[in-house]
């Protein structure tokens, strides 16, 4: 699947069709049907590894291409909580470069580091009440990007966007409203699940 692709044609093609791109690669490399248990401790009949495709340089590619065209002008930094944002906000960052609107990524750690400065964020210090968007692959509760949104907030940095991969559309929209706090994603679960059915109704033909 991912051979019929060109890296050169993800390179300058417009938005809608590295969209595609990006939804196919997230149905065959990503998406698995199963009994499963989330990080949330909900079970699910499904699983989105969003890391397959995060980690796939095309899929890196894609996405920095695709969430950099998402921010926000006045957008100061990217920043996610590890593991699952470090390389979409690597990816959004290095492509910012190419674009010539540099914009540095911060990496989120879920408990202080031991040793050193002892911080929760890992990356470029950005002057005070810079403009943050949080990054996230998959979005269920919500709860992970809202840690990130905190620990960027007690650092002094203004942040009121999460932008999503996916939204599982399982509460995750509703406790960023209710934080004031504006939330877009690139594809919802409803939208993966559709395009699974069209990819097996032409494998079927």
């Amino acid at each position: 699947m991912t051979n019929q692709i060109s890296f050169l044609d993800s390179t300058t093609a417009d938005l809608i069709t590295i969209r595609q791109q990006l939804l196919d690669l997230l149905c065959w490399l990503a998406y698995r049907e199963g009994n499963f248990v989330l990080s949330s401790g909900q079970s699910s009949s499904y699983y989105i590894n969003g890391k397959y495709v995060t980690l796939h340089p095309l899929g890196a590619l894609i996405i920095g291409r695709l969430l950099l065209s998402m921010l926000p002008e006045d957008t100061q930094g990217v920043a996610g909580l590890t593991l699952g944002a470090d390389p979409i906000v690597t990816a959004v960052s290095v492509v910012s470069a190419y674009e010539n609107r540099p914009i540095p990524a911060l990496i989120i750690r879920k408990q202080a580091k031991g040793h050193g400065t002892m911080s929760y964020i890992e990356g470029p210090i950005l002057e005070a009440n810079a403009k943050v968007v949080v990054l996230e692959d998959v979005v269920t509760t919500g709860a992970s990007a809202m840690m990130a949104v905190n620990r960027l907030r007690e650092a002094g940095y203004q942040v009121n966007q999460i932008f999503s991969l996916v939204d599982r559309q399982q509460g995750g929209r509703e406790l960023y409203e209710k934080e004031g706090i504006q939330f877009e994603s690139i594809f919802t679960i409803s939208e993966l699940q559709e395009n699974l059915k069209n990819i097996s109704h032409k494998n079927d033909d």
